[in-house]
């Protein structure tokens, strides 16, 4: 039943996506707004395939229907429930069903918010390419990635259960959701983008209507990088956030370049200028999404976090292809229309700051996709392995990330179009003395280590340039001070620097040892006092895990342990004391035996590692605030991007 059901949801879901984007593509061709009309129908036909198909899985799932292919992949009678809910995205087949879902949601989310606008060619063109990427998709799920193939032969009466890694922090519920929200997020602007392009309505109209969209989305995004580096940090056990693993890079990509894009869309709005290159950010935005899908799914990895050799690569390489080649085309073709009615006056402006962000924002993603697709290449082309490391990344990184942090100062105080020297001396009198406190403060603390003390310097400066521009926001507005794109983008900023600072104190000032103790044991290691009481076994019906109860300083109880599933799989699970100033993070190196009582534990100190989770919270907050309209500004009534009426003659503009 859940089979039949599953399928029926994927061939509904593919018949609507399709008919929906040819109808509508030939309405809009042929001036015909019956036709248009349909696409709010498709986009529901869509959805209830979407969503019958996800049900039938997630029914599949918890009552352990083992005819599923899947679940025998991923299913256990032994897995908690909740982790069994969460069994569906771990694996290549339901991750797909839960990227058509959310693809689906925001297909009828944009149909709801432009229902009176569903004739208006620019609407209409972005559902067509909302449709055909939800084809796609479906055509995904009923071909080389269907989640619900039947077991040939003997049905089994249990699975192995999702990874491992995957079935051990709460995380696993809510990282992979948020993220994927965020990358798929991405189709709307894309959609609009497209449209925008098809009729030439090249003007700063379209980009209101997507402003929020992006937004929401790269907020998407930016939180589930977050709790994925979270996620990392206490199940991994090697007291990391961030290795540069290529699927983390593969979300980083378009973080990167819809950041550039939330920051060069405000000079084509304010100044008209950058056309050519906003629309290419948006398109390399959800190309980046393709591609890091294939980098994910394909095969072609080996990553904690990828999934197995499938057949599904050479399908996303292909569209991926597609989308790049579309972009080019149409951005090629309206050519004439992109030229910007303005240009940079002077290059020390808050324009000129804006184009030099983007270059580094460019420069950043450029960098770590050749990171990480170069390997792929040599292999490809050459056939031999070679592995570009973290070293590489962490490189490259620091002075494209110091450069960043200097912009995020200056640019906030900068005026548009020119600045002069004494202006600037006013405005930078707080952020720099903001900056030297932060030096004098990290020097006094014992930082040491020129580019340490640089980003901290910088990150002080950058603080102080955010809250420069919000008290004089708050004194004018009061608490209104905070809402809006410019007052909220200064919080996410703060958000960005504290993430900064806390990067920079656990890269750089981080300490590790390890120690053996007996029972009843005490060390003082690292400058803490490390009690080793006893060691505990605990099972259930997923894992049996053997663990060091240890007392920190005499009062908190941690208790490291090393977790070992059914099918064999050893998981060292650390224990972590998390205070404002830093953490104290165990590892169970080895564990006791009856031959030998002892245990060795690693000890690491991360100072200031909590403040990296609550960078993002501040940035989510910021992100919330942007989303709010702060001065009420005119909306662009240009004649290239003026509403269209919803009536028939609107298509005469196709």
């Amino acid at each position: 039943m859940n089979a039949s059901l599953g399928t029926a949801g994927v061939a509904l879901g593919l018949t609507a996506a399709l008919l929906g984007a040819i109808t509508m593509m030939v309405g809009l061709l042929k001036r015909r707004v019956e036709l248009v009309r349909f696409g709010p129908i498709a986009a529901i036909g869509v959805a209830a395939g979407a969503v019958l198909s996800f049900a039938a899985m997630e029914r599949a799932l918890i009552t352990r229907d083992f005819s599923l292919k899947y679940v025998t992949e991923v299913g256990s009678r032994g897995t908690p429930r909740l982790f069994n809910f969460a069994a569906l995205w771990s694996a290549l087949e339901g991750s797909i069903l839960l990227w058509s879902l959310i693809l689906a949601g925001y297909t009828i989310a944009v149909v709801v918010k432009f229902r009176h606008r569903l004739t208006d060619p620019l609407v209409g063109w972005a559902l067509v390419t909302m449709l055909g990427v939800c084809a796609f998709f479906f055509i995904l799920m009923a071909g080389p990635a269907n989640p619900f193939k039947l077991v040939s032969g003997q049905i089994p009466t249990d699975g192995p259960g999702p990874n491992a890694l995957l079935q051990n922090h709460p995380l696993m519920l809510f990282h992979p959701p948020i993220l994927y929200l965020g990358y798929v997020g991405f189709t709307v602007p894309f959609a609009f983008a497209i449209g925008a392009l098809a009729t030439g309505r090249l003007g700063e109209g379209w980009l209101l209507d997507i402003r929020r969209w992006t937004l929401y989305a790269w907020a998407f995004l930016t939180v589930g990088i977050v709790l994925g580096s979270w996620w990392a940090y206490e199940v991994l056990g090697w007291g990391g956030f961030w290795g540069w693993d290529p699927v983390e890079n593969a979300s980083f990509l378009p973080w990167l370049t819809g950041t550039a894009y939330l920051h060069s869309v405000l000079v084509q709005e304010r100044r008209g200028m950058l056309r050519v290159w906003n629309l290419s950010l948006v398109c390399a935005t959800f190309s980046l999404t393709i591609l890091g899908t294939f980098l994910t799914r394909s095969g072609v990895i080996q990553s904690v976090h990828a999934f197995s050799q499938s057949s599904i690569g050479p399908f996303l390489l292909t569209f991926f292809g597609i989308v790049v080649a579309v972009s080019l085309i149409l951005i090629g073709w309206r050519g004439d229309r992109l030229r910007s009615p303005g240009t940079i006056d002077s290059p020390v402006s808050r324009e000129g700051a804006f184009l030099l962000n983007n270059l580094l924002f460019a420069a950043f993603a450029f960098v770590v996709l050749l990171g990480t697709v170069f390997p792929l290449l040599v292999e490809a082309l050459q056939d031999r392995r070679i592995s570009v490391g973290k070293p590489f990344f962490d490189q490259m990184a620091m002075p494209l990330g110091l450069c960043l942090l200097t912009l995020m100062a200056l640019a906030p105080v900068l005026p548009w179009r020119k600045a002069s020297g004494e202006l600037l001396r006013h405005r930078l009198f707080w952020p720099a003395w903001c900056g030297t406190a932060a030096l004098v403060l990290a020097v006094l603390l014992g930082g040491d280590g020129l580019a340490s003390l640089v980003a901290f310097f910088l990150a002080g400066f950058a603080a102080g340039s955010a809250l420069r521009q919000l008290v004089i926001a708050t004194r004018r507005q009061g608490w209104r001070g905070f809402i809006g794109r410019a007052n909220g983008g200064m919080i996410v900023h703060i958000g960005v620097i504290v993430i900064a600072v806390a990067i920079t104190a656990m890269g750089s000032y981080s300490r590790f040892a390890v120690v053996t103790l007996q029972p009843g044991e005490t060390r003082h290691v690292l400058g803490h006092d490390i009690t080793y009481v006893e060691s505990r076994e605990d099972e259930d019906s997923a894992k049996l895990a053997s663990k060091a109860i240890v007392k920190l300083d005499g009062a908190k109880t941690l208790a490291p342990a090393v977790q070992r599933f059914q099918d064999g799989t050893l998981v060292n699970v650390p224990s972590v004391q998390t205070r404002w100033n830093g953490d104290v993070y165990l590892t169970l190196e080895t564990t006791a035996t009856a031959a030998d009582r002892a245990a060795t534990i690693g000890v690491r100190t991360f100072p200031l590692a909590m403040w990296l989770w609550a960078g993002g919270g501040i940035m989510a907050i910021g992100t919330i605030l942007s989303a709010f309209p702060g001065k009420r500004r005119r909306r662009p009534t240009d004649a290239v991007s003026a509403p269209i009426p919803v009536e028939e003659p609107a298509l005469a503009g196709v």
